[in-house]
């Protein structure tokens, strides 16, 4: 499926399936085609090329009403002079429910989602995570075949957001409606979602579960965008010793196990990327690892853990260790590569060499 907005590419090529039932996350940096992708599957924007179906049947022209979604979007989006049992029996007097029915899915609705004790009040009268559960209940009280939901929490505060990404969840895992949830928070997706479309100029980089995804990025993209602190990466040289195939830069050597230095040796290269995540330096020596010298340079205390920069001669590492760890600025420090926990990529297509 392709979008253009006069000669801007909005979406380049993308292809995706979705299965019944499942919560799929859009997720990459403003700009990256996410919401205009969500746009297009609800109607709101037409493809240029390319067709929408959901299951057998093509709903790339018809119009947003009659293709069954729901959606919810960043800022709310209820009716502020109704109270809320009037926003969430709206959409149903609309559509011409019967009496009966519209007060028995409000009742049920307002049920799932807790909030039953205020349906009598207005919006204003509401903080913002009881807004956002309003407009939920508006989206979901039609039981649509699919709910699509644009960062819905991005104007929560911090702490909300973590209780209502866990209470959206749950709420998608009961009712088992298909969801597109759009993010460029990478915590929401990576917490959410079933599975995970990483996306970058109007094209989907990568596709699969969270897990897959943070262990093996396709490219360095997705390896530096996933994951906080972001990955280290080390320009590497690609060298032969007798049988065995050794990464080395400057005071840092590293032997290749068999299959990684096969895959090197097909893609006849002699400089390579490493990449390796903040968790898998260690500060303690331990099977698989590489030992490297270094100093603190600089330390961040977050309470459950510490961040420690640690400058060597190849590159300044990012460390992330227990918190009641404690290092002095300067301090002489040894940290442990685990090298089974490495990704290595191309250093021209950046892709990554399995």
């Amino acid at each position: 499926m392709k979008k253009y907005f006069n000669q801007v590419k909005a979406l380049d090529g993308v292809n995706i399936k979705i299965e019944d039932g499942e919560f799929v996350v859009l997720l990459g940096p403003s700009g990256c085609g996410k919401t205009t992708l969500l746009r297009c599957i609800s109607g709101l924007e037409a493809v240029t090329s390319g067709e929408i179906r959901f299951g057998q049947k093509a709903v790339t022209h018809l119009p947003p009403k009659d293709r069954n979604l729901a959606m919810v979007f960043q800022s709310y989006a209820v009716w502020p002079h109704m109270k809320v049992k009037e926003n969430i029996k709206y959409p149903m007097r609309i559509k011409k429910f019967p009496k009966e029915e519209i007060d028995r899915r409000t009742k049920e609705t307002a049920e799932l989602l807790n909030i039953s004790e205020l349906m009598d009040r207005y919006p204003a009268q509401l903080s913002g995570g009881q807004r956002q559960r309003v407009a939920v209940a508006r989206a979901i009280v039609l039981e649509p075949a699919a709910l699509l939901m644009d960062e819905p929490l991005s104007n929560l505060d911090a702490l909300l957001r973590v209780t209502m990404r866990s209470e959206l969840k749950k709420l998608q895992q009961r009712i088992q409606t298909t969801t597109i949830y759009v993010t460029h928070d990478q915590v929401e997706a990576m917490t959410m979602g079933d599975r995970i479309a990483v996306m970058r100029n109007g094209r989907i980089l990568q596709f699969g579960k969270a897990e897959e995804i943070y262990q093996r990025p396709n490219n360095i993209f997705i390896a530096g965008f996933i994951g906080s602190p972001q990955m280290n990466f080390l320009e590497m040289s690609v060298k032969r010793r007798e049988e065995r195939l050794e990464l080395t830069s400057k005071n840092l050597s590293v032997i290749c196990e068999e299959e990684r230095a096969k895959h090197l040796i097909d893609s006849g290269i002699d400089q390579v990327i490493m990449g390796i995540r903040p968790e898998n330096i260690l500060l303690t020596e331990e099977k698989d690892c590489v030992p490297v010298e270094g100093t603190v340079y600089f330390t961040e205390r977050l309470g459950g853990e510490t961040i420690v920069h640690v400058s060597t001669e190849s590159k300044r590492f990012v460390v992330k260790v227990s918190g009641d760890a404690i290092f002095k600025e300067n301090e002489n420090l040894r940290i442990y590569l685990n090298v089974k926990k490495i990704r290595l990529f191309h250093p021209e297509t950046e892709e990554a060499i399995d």
